[in-house]
């Protein structure tokens, strides 16, 4: 992989990973760049199982990474679960 490659995969990691981060409601406490690892990963594994699928058209694929990239964040961060006692009623 050449130089071009490399930037060309950071930039589609930060895209993605950025759109799976606005996918995810409410404030990530993550850094831009596991944003753009969790990124390139989902947008490589997307690619990979929308080839695997027979994905036809792009924004089909497009959903697939978004998707992981979601998931990827959610799980990175702790996925919404409690950090503490409730203070309820």
């Amino acid at each position: 992989m050449g130089i071009n490659g490399i930037i060309s995969a950071v930039i589609v990691g930060a895209i993605i990973g950025g759109l799976g981060r606005l996918v995810i409601r409410g404030h990530q406490h993550i850094s831009w760049l596991m944003t753009v690892v969790i990124g390139i990963i989902a947008a490589l594994l997307g690619t990979f199982i929308a080839t695997q699928l027979g994905v036809g058209p792009w924004w089909i694929e497009l959903f697939i990474q978004v998707g992981l990239a979601a998931i990827g964040v959610t799980l990175y961060t702790g996925g919404g679960r409690s950090r503490g006692p409730s203070r309820r009623g």
